[in-house]
């Protein structure tokens, strides 16, 4: 199970820089991103802010407080340029991902339809 888990979250880092690519927002809001833009997965809160931990230890996201409006003070983050080149970097990644397994479906189709199990 925490195998499986673990491959669960491998991309979480991208669509966390791909949330934090329209303007900075605060964790809580990052969660609720994710949950729209991932439909078939829902990461907990605790993955996300460990991974947002992780980002601002590698340098691809800054936080600052914010002490403005009602309640508590709650951290912004938003993306450097080391995140917008790591955004790059995952794009291109999954570019070539998406194409080989599309390549795989493809060849699985052509055997499938030659009859042969």
């Amino acid at each position: 199970m925490a195998g499986r888990q673990r491959h669960q979250y491998r991309h979480l880092p991208a669509f966390i820089l791909l949330a934090l690519a329209r303007g900075p927002i605060h964790g809580g809001a990052i969660n609720s991103v994710l949950a729209e833009r991932m439909p078939h997965f829902t990461p907990d809160s605790g993955a996300v802010y460990r991974t947002l931990q992780q980002l601002e230890r590698d340098g691809e996201v800054v936080a600052q407080w914010d002490t403005e409006g009602h309640g508590p003070a709650r951290k912004l983050y938003r993306l450097t340029d080391a995140g917008w080149e790591r955004l790059d970097y995952w794009r291109e990644d999954i570019e070539r991902r998406v194409a080989n397994l599309q390549h795989f479906l493809t060849l699985y189709q052509a055997v499938r339809s030659s009859g042969r199990h």
